[in-house]
């Protein structure tokens, strides 16, 4: 941790990463440290496919200490106010939401992102329940023309787990960034979390050499090459394991080593 007295960012994925996928509350450990990160001056993003609304209630005590990295880049929130959106070409995003609607064996249920609005073509398999779950704020569709706004990411939520579907989607849909992004979620944007943390850089001024970045899977690769200081979860995939050196049992363990070596 030579070079910790250089980070002035935090980010972090959050599902796999700081949260279990049953988990809906964080520990009270991750929120002193983001207290304590701010007090030396360094900000603490979020870095997820969850949207504002959600993310803004999981950090509600320390909200002030953070910005947001939200849908894997696509929008981008400080204090409430829109930072940076990236937006989908219409006319492909609702390519790819027929796409995973029908190719998805009946398996498959549809989630399209707004700003701060989660459209859900349902099947009744789970995926609305899992939203409910994480506390986004959405709406039902029958069809992707109904949204009133632009569309900064496509998902597919699969009822059996994505293994059997990932060579089905992600090559097909590369130029719209597909990536596995959970045990049950492809997702695509025209964003990712490395545009998305190279854009919140640019906007607050920090060098990427000076951000420290936590991660579990697939959709964080682009975010974790980006920054100074990449480390991966000891869960991940033995493929990313060979990819980063530096692997934690949980990111609250390296911000708490962080942490001491800040102390006078």
């Amino acid at each position: 941790m030579g070079e910790s007295a250089m980070i002035r960012m935090v980010c972090s994925d959050l599902d796999g990463t700081l949260l279990r996928y049953d988990q809906k509350v964080l520990g009270e450990r991750i929120l002193s440290q983001i207290r304590a990160l701010a007090a030396h001056g360094i900000r603490f993003c979020p870095a997820s496919g969850r949207q504002y609304t959600s993310l803004k209630k999981l950090f509600a005590p320390v909200a002030e200490h953070c910005v947001f990295l939200c849908e894997n880049g696509g929008v981008l929130y400080e204090n409430d106010r829109v930072l940076a959106k990236t937006p989908m070409p219409r006319a492909l995003a609702e390519e790819i939401a027929w796409d995973f609607w029908n190719n998805s064996d009946g398996k498959g249920e549809v989630m399209l992102s707004g700003e701060n609005t989660s459209y859900l073509m349902e099947r009744g398999l789970g995926m609305t329940d899992r939203i409910r779950f994480i506390g986004n704020h959405y709406c039902s569709i029958q069809d992707p023309a109904q949204i009133p706004e632009d569309i900064v990411k496509v998902s597919v939520y699969l009822e059996d787990g994505v293994d059997a579907y990932v060579d089905r989607f992600v090559p097909r849909w590369r130029q719209a960034n597909a990536a596995v992004a959970g045990p049950k979620w492809i997702d695509t944007t025209f964003a990712n979390k490395g545009i998305g943390v190279r854009a919140m850089c640019r906007e607050l001024g920090i060098g990427l050499e000076e951000v420290m970045a936590f991660g579990d899977n697939y959709n964080d690769i682009s975010m974790l090459d980006a920054v100074g200081m990449p480390c991966l979860m000891q869960t991940a995939a033995q493929e990313l394991l060979e990819r980063y050196p530096n692997h934690t049992p949980c990111p609250e363990d390296t911000i708490q080593t962080l942490l001491d070596s800040l102390k006078d």
